[in-house]
């Protein structure tokens, strides 16, 4: 991949044919930066994303959940944003549905 770079930033400008080589490699070497950029990082991350929908999706009552804040508990109540989190005897907070990093 290094190659790829050294070799689009050692070539001479213009090429030869008036100008027209030297922005040809420039957009080029911008559409490698942006391709690489998407797969590395925008990709994986709407990735993620989509697989936290989906495990919020399929939490239901009884679930033993970790929140974002570390909070272990068991899933009591749900409702369509929020959820309540039994973390002790008698013990039970309200979070936001989003709240929730894993499902255990």
């Amino acid at each position: 991949m290094y190659h790829i770079f050294s070799t689009i930033m050692m070539a001479p400008p213009g090429g030869g044919d008036g100008g027209g080589g030297g922005m040809m490699s420039m957009l080029l070497m911008f559409a490698v930066v942006i391709a690489i950029m998407y797969f590395m990082m925008i990709r994986p991350q709407q990735k993620r994303q989509k697989e936290h929908q989906n495990m919020l999706s399929n939490i239901r009552k009884g679930d033993r959940v970790v929140t974002t804040a570390g909070m272990h508990g068991t899933v009591s109540d749900l409702d369509d944003k929020t959820f309540t989190l039994q973390i002790a005897d008698n013990v039970k907070v309200k979070f936001e549905k989003a709240s929730i990093a894993s499902k255990l």
